[in-house]
């Protein structure tokens, strides 16, 4: 590759990346720079490629502040922190890496179902803090045969309905329109997914259409025995109208991996038991994050190869 290709990495997403890109492209480093403007009048017309993540990718701003970009690759599934219609309209490519994390985010639902049904967390606890001698814990909530509802039938909530189905769970779905090849039951809405459920899963992409798209309507249908997982984005769920409902009992629990504000996290919800809280998570393990790194790069290579993309998205 040529060394001399300038690549801005957005922020810090894998040491092995880094690594990667360091051999084969110019790398800057854009969250160490003490100055982004600066660093931007010096460097904007050696940059042509920009790694982004879930976290930080390119915006308008960005994007008009590099004349010479031609790629957006993305280190991760989700397109929301790129602007697409901009890049688009200037002839930017943009990857993401599909399908690579699937099954990991589908085995962090169930996890998540799991945990907060049956207390896995509060149980860990309990036996730590040398309580089980005091007693037995309290009964909780069995998950095999549950309604899941998943708003989302795409690659990861196709996923979730698999594993959801071995725990003999009825599987619903809520998507723009109804899916051909399933026999999960479609609701043409999601006030109606959340009222015939148990589980709700949030497993859409994010858009302007699918933001707040759990708001306090989705949240009372789901009710106080009803349970909210959340494994997409933060701001796909109401967080002031879901902490209230989870304070005032009428959810009955919540598993979260994603927020709306990260990595900040409403403070309400840290003394509650019903709820299970990861640091966004859900592609976070060695393996995937090393496929994902891999397909980042390849993509990368392809461009500048004049190739076909692997993952192209725009």
């Amino acid at each position: 590759m040529d060394a001399s290709i300038g690549v801005l990495m957005a922020c810090p997403m894998s040491l092995y990346l880094e690594q990667e890109l360091d051999k084969r492209f110019k790398l800057y480093r854009f969250w160490a720079q003490p100055s982004r403007q600066e660093f931007l009048k010096i460097h904007a017309e050696s940059i042509r490629a920009v790694v982004g993540n879930a976290t930080a990718g390119a915006d308008a701003e960005l994007i008009d502040a590099l004349p010479k970009l031609e790629i957006v690759s993305s280190f991760s599934v989700g397109l929301d922190k790129i602007d697409l219609n901009k890049c688009k309209e200037k002839g930017i490519r943009v990857t993401n890496t599909p399908d690579v994390l699937t099954e990991d985010v589908a085995d962090l639902a169930i996890g998540l179902m799991l945990a907060v049904l049956r207390r896995i967390c509060e149980c860990d606890k309990y036996v730590r803090k040398g309580l089980w001698k005091m007693g037995d814990f309290k009964l909780t909530t069995k998950f095999s045969g549950k309604r899941v509802g998943i708003i989302g039938l795409g690659r990861i909530g196709l996923a979730v309905a698999k594993r959801a189905e071995a725990f003999d769970c009825p599987i619903s779905y809520y998507s723009r329109s109804e899916k051909p090849n399933t026999n999960y039951k479609y609701h043409s809405s999601v006030i109606d997914l959340a009222s015939n459920c148990d589980i709700l899963v949030v497993a859409c992409a994010l858009t302007p259409e699918t933001r707040h798209i759990v708001n306090r309507e989705v949240i009372n249908a789901l009710g106080p025995k009803g349970v909210l997982i959340n494994i997409g984005r933060g701001p796909h769920v109401d967080e002031p109208e879901l902490v209230s409902a989870l304070v005032e009992g009428r959810l009955g629990g919540a598993g979260l991996d994603v927020f709306e504000k990260e990595p900040e996290v409403p403070e309400q919800l840290f003394s509650l038991d019903n709820v299970v809280l990861l640091p966004h998570v859900g592609s976070g393990t060695v393996e995937t994050r090393n496929v994902m790194a891999d397909l980042v790069i390849g993509n990368l290579e392809a461009h500048f190869l004049n190739k076909p993309l692997l993952t192209p998205v725009v």
